[in-house]
């Protein structure tokens, strides 16, 4: 795998502004300026694309709270959740010329960011697990909860379903979520709380984990306390080889 830009920046003075530079110094390097990237949009990405058929029902991609964009670049697939689809297509000069003003174009410019590392060879992990890998991953987080963190309180940020259910059954845990449905409910033995109680929640918490989908909607900074803060799923690829940030993505692809 190419190391040349791992760990450029720190996720706690991560802007996108600092990606736009840091993705165009790349481009710049490799002489992909003016190469074209092809966003498919949510239409086109159903939940059978993203996630295949899982057991579980539960899972937002199913219910289509959020959807996958995806990023093919040369062939390099790269993906990102967001709750606002779309269509783009265009170079990767003119991906940086957006002015991310919105979830819909900072999840194409962080797809984009990880189909273009994925061309260079510098990441492995773009494209989200389906089938049955979602709940082997979540079986597996418990091992690595275990082996990095012993036995802590998570602050979990974001309900993936198979996640916090094995989660739940192992550790003392909190859960904010971002869906109205979901707030309020008891899921897996556990108050969904809203995302007003974020802070608390990290601040009662030894660990926190949160979704990538934090990078895209632009609420990652609330995230960056006092505590070991650990990013879940494809999303954060990207973002994770060019930061200090830790990623858990088992299955991803």
């Amino acid at each position: 795998m190419n190391g040349k830009y791992r760990g450029c920046m720190k996720i706690d003075d991560l802007t996108y502004e600092q990606l736009k530079e840091r993705m165009a110094k790349i481009a710049l390097d490799n002489g992909l300026q003016e190469q074209k990237v092809n966003v498919v949009s949510a239409r086109t990405l159903k939940p059978v694309e993203s996630i295949g058929n899982p057991e579980r029902k539960d899972f937002p991609l199913v219910k289509g709270r959020e959807v996958m964009v995806e990023a093919d670049f040369n062939g390099a697939k790269g993906q990102a959740f967001t709750d606002m689809p779309g269509d783009f297509k265009g170079t990767v000069g003119e991906i940086l010329n957006m002015g991310l003003e919105d979830n819909f174009e900072r999840a194409v410019f962080i797809a984009s960011l990880n189909a273009v590392l994925r061309h260079l060879q510098c990441l492995e992990c773009t494209i989200h697990c389906k089938d049955e890998e979602p709940e082997e991953c979540a079986q597996c987080l418990v091992d690595y909860v275990r082996k990095e963190f012993g036995s802590p309180k998570i602050a979990f940020i974001g309900l993936q379903p198979a996640m916090v259910d094995n989660l739940a059954r192992n550790f003392n845990m909190r859960v904010t979520d971002m869906d109205p449905d979901n707030q309020g409910q008891t899921k897996y033995g556990l108050p969904i709380e809203p995302v007003d109680h974020t802070r608390e929640v990290i601040q009662w918490g030894d660990v926190v984990f949160a979704t990538g989908s934090t990078l895209v909607n632009n609420t990652y900074r609330s995230l960056i306390q006092d505590r070991p803060l650990v990013f879940y799923g494809v999303t954060v690829s990207g973002i994770a080889y060019l930061t200090d940030c830790p990623q858990y993505c088992h299955n991803g692809h």
